[in-house]
């Protein structure tokens, strides 16, 4: 038995006119690979031109839960089939042509596959593992798409390729959510004052507070000398200023240090969270 497959983002949308299509696949794992890709990056519209052996378990294993993918594929004996009633097709190439052929990188082939996606279906064609696709195979496709990879090492494994394909298609498909209704996937959060972060950022008076404490906290546990002060607190104001500290933060830190104040017997004359703010954070999103 496959593993049951996890649901799509969504069908009859842009991403099912974009068509992956396979030409004579010869392990069947790489298709349920293919097809993993494929739901990684929210595509479901596989066609396979004459596979050597599909359906099997072998591509069911590997789909890893995408196997709604391979249910939905439609297999077909010949390429033309698998084009016909195409706008646009384009055939992935890693090798140079005796006659200039238009060629695309990863990107601008993404870009171009998905403007003509609004008008109707789009075919991006991989050929076989051992040698790719044909001269007349390459010369059904309007355009080439070439994977930059290094020159050195240069062959990816066909799940590989569909990937690259995939995620920049993605990636547009995110970019216009994100004008249109605003996308979560896309925006950065890497601090506090940003959208999607969980608290406020600390004020500047709520760090001057913490800062007058760690440096009280650090001579009552004789690690800092007020008479011989050097650098330590400077550094460590820059440290954490660094760090743009959010509220909670503050709390936590001032909470550690009342508590290496108290370890140490000495008691802490300055004013610190009180003790459900110290609590709250200490439980928050699983702390202890």
């Amino acid at each position: 038995m496959h593993k049951p497959a996890l649901p799509l983002e969504g069908t009859d949308t842009y991403n099912d006119r974009i068509r992956i299509v396979l030409v004579e696949t010869s392990h069947s794992g790489n298709i349920g690979a293919v097809a993993r890709a494929m739901k990684n990056m929210g595509l479901g519209n596989l066609w396979l031109v004459n596979p050597r052996s599909f359906p099997d378990e072998a591509s069911y294993a590997r789909s890893s839960g995408a196997s709604d993918v391979l249910d939905r594929a439609r297999v077909v004996t010949t390429l033309d089939e698998a084009i016909d009633d195409c706008l646009l097709v384009m055939g992935t190439s890693a090798r140079g042509r005796k006659v200039p052929w238009p060629v695309m990188a990863p990107p601008e082939a993404a870009a171009t596959a998905s403007r003509v996606a609004a008008d109707g279906q789009v075919a991006l064609v991989f050929g076989r593992e051992s040698n790719g696709l044909s001269n007349d195979e390459l010369q059904r496709c309007h355009h080439h798409i070439h994977i930059p990879s290094n020159p050195e090492y240069s062959s990816l494994n066909l799940a590989m390729a569909v990937q690259v394909l995939c995620y920049e298609l993605r990636m547009l498909y995110l970019r216009n959510l994100e004008q249109g209704q605003g996308s979560p996937y896309l925006g950065s959060v890497t601090g506090p004052g940003e959208a999607g972060w969980d608290v406020a950022p600390a004020t500047v008076r709520e760090v001057e507070g913490f800062f007058e404490h760690l440096e009280q906290a650090l001579v009552d546990i004789e690690f800092h000398r007020r008479d011989n002060p050097g650098q330590l607190m400077t550094r460590l104001r820059r440290l954490y200023q660094r760090a743009r500290l959010d509220q909670m933060e503050v709390n936590i830190l001032r909470g550690i240090l009342s508590a290496a104040q108290k370890a140490a017997g000495k008691a802490s004359d300055q004013p610190r969270p009180s003790d459900a703010q110290v609590s709250e954070a200490g439980q928050e999103k699983g702390h202890v």
